[in-house]
C-alpha cells in the first residue's frame, strides 16, 4: 500500500535542506517516477533538479535504477526511490495488555514485528524495557546490516492517554497508572540511540486513516471506543491538529449527555467513558447477565460478535451517548470523513449504526450531507500506520534529512 506522504510546498527562497527534503518526499510518496517529473512537481530548473538528485544519490539517500525508455523520444529515464536501509522507522503501539512493535526501512517496508503481553498496570519500566528488547531483537535479526544499531532512525510511540508531545511524555493518563510524567521519549531514546516521537494513539490511528485514503477524504476525525474513548483529529491539509497543549480530541472526559454519576478514571463523575466505554458497557451486560461476570474485554467484545442480545443492547445504550458526543464534535470541527475505530467497532455492526442514527438525527444537515460515517480501513494496524507515517515524514523533513546525509 502506498502512503501518501504530505509535502510541504516549496518556499520562495529554499536552503538546500528544505530543496532535498521536499524531492525526497515526493520520491517517497511514489509522486515521481523520474528526474523530469521531480522538475515538473518541485517547479525547480531541470538543472536544479540535477544537481540535487545527485547530492542524494552521492549520500546514498536515493537510487537511480537502470535507465527504461520513457513515453515518447528521447534519452531513456532511470526510476528514483529511496534506498531502503539508508534509515529505520520502529513504531510502538502501546495498549492496556498487548502492545504491537515494529521495524520497517524507510520506504515503508516492514522488517519484522514483535507482539508484547506486558500489562500497562505494570508500569513504565517494565513495558518499555519489553519494548526495548523487542527492538534489539528485530534488529538483530538474520537479514538485517550489521551495522543496523548505528543507522540513523526514529522511534514513535503510541500512549492510550493524553501526551505532551514536545516533551515526550503522559500527561495524567487515567488508564495509566505509574505513568504520569515519565520521561517515555528520553528512557527509550538512552536504550536505543535514536530520537523518540512520543503521540496519542487515537492521533496515530486518525493520521494512519487519513494518509491510507485520497486527500479530498479530509477532515478527518476517528473516535475510538475502547477502555476509554479518545478522538484524533487530521485537518484539511493531511495534519494532526494537537491542539494547544496536546489535548485536543479527548472525548472521553466531556460530560456525558445523560443523567449520571458514574466515577470515571480521571476522578471526575459523569464522563462520557464512564458510561460509554468498553468496561462501562461490560459492568452494564454483568448487571443483567452472570455470564457476563469476570469476563475482560476481549470477550466482551467476542460476545458482541457472537451477537448476545444483552451484549448488544449495552453496545447501542452506549452508541446513544458516543453518536450525542460525535454529533457535536461533527458541528464544531465539520469533517468530510468520520471513523470508529477500536476491536468493539469491528466486531460488530451496531456500535456504528447507533452513532450514524444519532448523528444524523443531531447534526445539522449542512454538516452530514457530504458527511461519510464509517469503521476504518486499518482494522488494528491504524495507530502502527500513522506511527510509520509520521516517522517517515520526520526522518524525511528539512531539520532532519541531514543527518541521513551525513550519518554520525
Amino acid at each position: 500500500m502506498q502512503l501518501r506522504l504530505g509535502v510541504e510546498p516549496s518556499p520562495l527562497r529554499p536552503e538546500v535542506a528544505q530543496i532535498r527534503a521536499r524531492l525526497a518526499r515526493l520520491v517517497a510518496a511514489g509522486l515521481v517516477r523520474h528526474r523530469l517529473d521531480l522538475a515538473e512537481a518541485s517547479g525547480l530548473s531541470r538543472t536544479a533538479v540535477h544537481q540535487h538528485v545527485q547530492g542524494l544519490l552521492d549520500a546514498g539517500l536515493l537510487v537511480e535504477d537502470p535507465p527504461e525508455r520513457a513515453p515518447g523520444r528521447g534519452r531513456p529515464a532511470g526510476r528514483l526511490r529511496l534506498r531502503p536501509d539508508a534509515a529505520r522507522v520502529v513504531t510502538v503501539d502501546v495498549g492496556t495488555l498487548r502492545h504491537r512493535v515494529g521495524l520497517y526501512d524507510l520506504t515503508g517496508r516492514r522488517r519484522g514485528e514483535r507482539v508484547l503481553d506486558v500489562a500497562l498496570a505494570r508500569g513504565p519500566e517494565a513495558v518499555l524495557g519489553a519494548v526495548v528488547d523487542a527492538v534489539r531483537a528485530l534488529v538483530a535479526e538474520p537479514g538485517e546490516p550489521s551495522d543496523a544499531t548505528e543507522r540513523p532512525g526514529v522511534v514513535v510511540v503510541g500512549l492510550p492517554g493524553p501526551v505532551d508531545v514536545a516533551a515526550g511524555v503522559p500527561v495524567r493518563p487515567p488508564i495509566m497508572p505509574g505513568w504520569d510524567g515519565f520521561g517515555v521519549a528520553a528512557f527509550l531514546g538512552a536504550a536505543l540511540g535514536h530520537e523518540v516521537l512520543v503521540d496519542n494513539d487515537a492521533d496515530l490511528m486518525a493520521l494512519g486513516e487519513a494518509r491510507s485514503l485520497a486527500p479530498e477524504e479530509c477532515p478527518l476525525v476517528l473516535v475510538t471506543v475502547g477502555t476509554g474513548i479518545g478522538a484524533g483529529i487530521v485537518d484539511s491539509r493531511g495534519a494532526l491538529h494537537h491542539g494547544a497543549d496536546g489535548a485536543a480530541g479527548d472525548l472521553g472526559h466531556i460530560p456525558a449527555p445523560v443523567a449520571t454519576r458514574a466515577v470515571c478514571s480521571c476522578g471526575n463523575t459523569g464522563c462520557v467513558e464512564a458510561v460509554a466505554a468498553v468496561p462501562a458497557m461490560l459492568a452494564a451486560a454483568a448487571a443483567v447477565s452472570a455470564e457476563f461476570a469476570g469476563l475482560d474485554e476481549a470477550g466482551f467484545c467476542e460476545r458482541v460478535a457472537q451477537g448476545s442480545g444483552v451484549a448488544l443492547r449495552a453496545v447501542r445504550e452506549a452508541a446513544e451517548v458516543i453518536g450525542q458526543v460525535t454529533a457535536t464534535l461533527i458541528s464544531v470541527y465539520n469533517p468530510r470523513r468520520v471513523v470508529l475505530g477500536g476491536p468493539l467497532a469491528t466486531a460488530s455492526d451496531d456500535l456504528l449504526a447507533g452513532v450514524r442514527s444519532v448523528v444524523y438525527r443531531r447534526a445539522l444537515p449542512l454538516a452530514t450531507r457530504r458527511l461519510t460515517l464509517t469503521t476504518g480501513v486499518l482494522g488494528e494496524r491504524a495507530a502502527t500506520t500513522g506511527a510509520l507515517v509520521l516517522g517517515l515524514e520526520h526522518l524525511l523533513s528539512p531539520a532532519r534529512i541531514g543527518d541521513l546525509l551525513h550519518p554520525a
